[in-house]
């Protein structure tokens, strides 16, 4: 079983990345339908959605969107929190749909969660094949930059009275965190495992699956991107028309 398998959708994950919450959301989606101009009834696709709190707003704006994800319960939870959007637990490796999104995006780092560049190129060719010609796709990744640099080796953080205590650390280009959790008389192993995946990478990954590259920024704000100063890398594209 792979670790977002076992970790995604339990509630220690909800509790230990809950200030991640719908106000979170507004700035990305705000940034996402102006540098779009995505008008009301466009298609979009919700790309590792977790428990929709993107594809809510993006639904109360009036925009049609499909949620996807791995983990049921965080499918579950997404339809209870957005009613009206069409949530399917999916694995985005495999194309999910073909010509008939406007507009595609995956934020919070949900690429290279498995140790394979393989699985990268086939979430960027999924990408392709689900976009209508001139649909949009942005990309919000970990500045890999940065956290190299600034990698914190452990950390120990207190939730509800749930204590988590974190161990990061780079194993053969992978990112590893391993994360105890400590609650009452219960203790509890996960870990996440992400490819550091560099920027040029990236642009690489997205350039060969045919996707054309409009914009690099730090997070969703109109701020350039920079390997030194960013923390985020967020990538905007498109796929050309037919």
């Amino acid at each position: 079983m792979s670790w977002f398998t076992q970790w995604f959708g339990t509630r220690y994950y909800a509790l230990l990345y809950g200030h991640r919450d719908s106000d979170e959301a507004q700035p990305w989606a705000s940034s996402i339908l102006e540098k779009w101009n995505l008008k009301a009834g466009s298609d979009l696709l919700d790309m590792a959605c977790g428990r929709g709190r993107h594809a809510l707003w993006f639904a109360e704006h009036g925009m049609n969107v499909i949620g996807i994800d791995l983990s049921e319960q965080s499918i579950a939870d997404a339809r209870i929190a957005a009613p009206a959007v069409e949530f399917h637990v999916h694995d985005m490796r495999i194309p999910f749909a073909t010509d008939r999104f406007d507009g595609a995006y995956c934020l919070f780092t949900s690429l290279g969660y498995s140790d394979s560049l393989e699985d990268d190129h086939k979430v960027f060719a999924g990408v392709m094949q689900a976009l209508r010609p001139g649909g949009r796709f942005v990309l919000d990744f970990m500045n890999t930059h940065a956290v190299l640099r600034d990698l914190v080796p452990m950390e120990e953080v207190v939730r509800d009275g749930v204590h988590f205590k974190i161990e990061r650390g780079l194993e053969e280009a992978i990112l590893v965190k391993r994360i105890t959790v400590t609650d009452s008389d219960q203790v509890h192993h996960y870990q996440e495992r992400v490819q550091a995946l560099m920027p040029e990478k990236l642009i690489e990954m997205a350039v060969a699956a045919g996707l054309v590259i409009d914009d690099l920024t730090d997070g969703p704000v109109p701020v350039p991107f920079d390997k030194d100063t960013s923390s985020r890398f967020v990538l905007w594209a498109h796929k050309p028309n037919a």
